[in-house]
C-alpha cells in the first residue's frame, strides 16, 4: 500500500468528537500513517499535544491570526512550555490573515512576530498561515532566518516564488481539487519542486470536491488525503508512489530532523 503523511489536521475540531477514533482508523486504512495535528490557540495546542501523545502523532503549538487578539499575558511562557514537548515539532499555526480580519492587523503582526522570534530562537520550523497578506508577511519574514511550511498555499506566482526562494515548503490541500477557485493553484503546482511539497487535508475543512462518491457530510478527513495526492501527482506528471515517498521524506526532513537538532 502507498503510504502518506497528512501534514495538517485540525484533529481537535468538535466535528470529530463523535467518531475521532473511527476516523483515524479510516485514515490508516487508506495509507495515512502519520499526521501533524495543528494548534490554533493555546487551548487547541494543548489538545493537539494530548492527542499526539495518545495516538503517537506530531503536533504544532501556536496562535492563528484569527485568535491573536485573545492571547493571555503569559502567552509566550506557555508557548515555550509547549514547544519543549517531544511531540511538538513546529511553531504555529501562525501568520497573517487580512481576508477576514478577525483580529486587528497590528495585533496579528505583533503576535505573529513574537512566534517567529521564538521559532528562530528555538531553531524550530514555523507553520505559516497567510491570506491576502503577502506583502506584510514577506517583509516580516525577511527579518528572520527560518525554515518551515506555508500551510494551505493559495497565493499567486509572485508569492510562490518568494516562499520558495526563502526556503519554505509548500502545503497543498484540497483547494486544488476545487474547480471554482483552484485553477491558479493547479497551474502553479508545476513550479513547485518535488522536494518542497507537503500534502495536507486541513481536515475537517477543504473537502476535495473531486471525491467520488461525494461524502454525505461536507466534513473532510485524513482518509481523503490520497485524493489530493492523486491530483498533485497528475499535475506533476509523476507516479503517485514517487510523490508519496518524496513528501514523506520532505516531512521528515523539515520537522523530525529539526526536532532532533533544535
Amino acid at each position: 500500500m502507498t503510504t502518506f503523511i497528512d501534514a495538517g489536521v485540525n484533529l481537535t475540531s468538535t466535528q470529530f468528537d463523535t467518531d475521532r477514533d473511527a476516523m483515524l482508523s479510516r485514515a490508516a486504512d487508506q495509507g495515512v500513517e502519520s499526521m501533524l495535528l495543528i494548534g490554533c490557540d493555546l487551548l487547541t495546542s494543548e489538545q493537539s499535544l494530548a492527542l499526539a501523545k495518545q495516538h503517537q502523532q506530531y503536533a504544532t503549538a501556536g496562535v492563528h491570526p484569527h485568535d491573536a487578539k485573545d492571547v493571555p499575558e503569559d502567552f509566550i511562557t506557555q508557548m515555550r512550555r509547549l514547544a519543549a514537548q517531544d511531540e511538538v515539532v513546529a511553531i504555529g499555526e501562525c501568520g497573517l490573515d487580512f481576508n477576514r480580519d478577525y483580529s486587528p492587523r497590528p495585533i496579528q503582526q505583533l503576535i505573529c512576530g513574537v512566534q517567529l522570534e521564538l521559532a528562530q530562537e528555538l531553531d524550530m520550523p514555523v507553520y505559516l498561515h497567510e491570506r491576502e497578506a503577502f506583502d506584510t508577511l514577506s517583509a516580516m519574514l525577511d527579518e528572520f532566518s527560518l525554515r518551515g511550511v506555508l500551510h494551505c498555499f493559495t497565493g499567486d506566482k509572485r508569492a510562490l516564488r518568494y516562499y520558495l526562494d526563502y526556503g519554505l515548503m509548500i502545503g497543498l490541500t484540497g483547494w486544488l481539487c476545487d474547480e471554482r477557485r483552484g485553477e491558479t493553484l493547479r497551474e502553479l503546482v508545476r513550479y513547485i519542486p518535488e522536494d518542497r511539497i507537503l500534502l495536507e487535508t486541513d481536515a475537517p475543512f477543504l473537502l476535495p470536491r473531486t471525491l467520488k462518491p461525494k461524502p454525505k457530510s461536507r466534513r473532510n478527513e485524513p482518509a481523503y488525503l490520497p485524493e489530493i495526492a492523486h491530483h498533485v501527482a497528475e499535475l506533476k506528471n509523476i507516479p503517485l508512489t514517487q510523490l508519496a515517498r518524496q513528501t514523506t521524506e520532505n516531512f521528515n526532513t523539515l520537522f523530525l530532523t529539526s526536532e532532533q537538532t533544535g
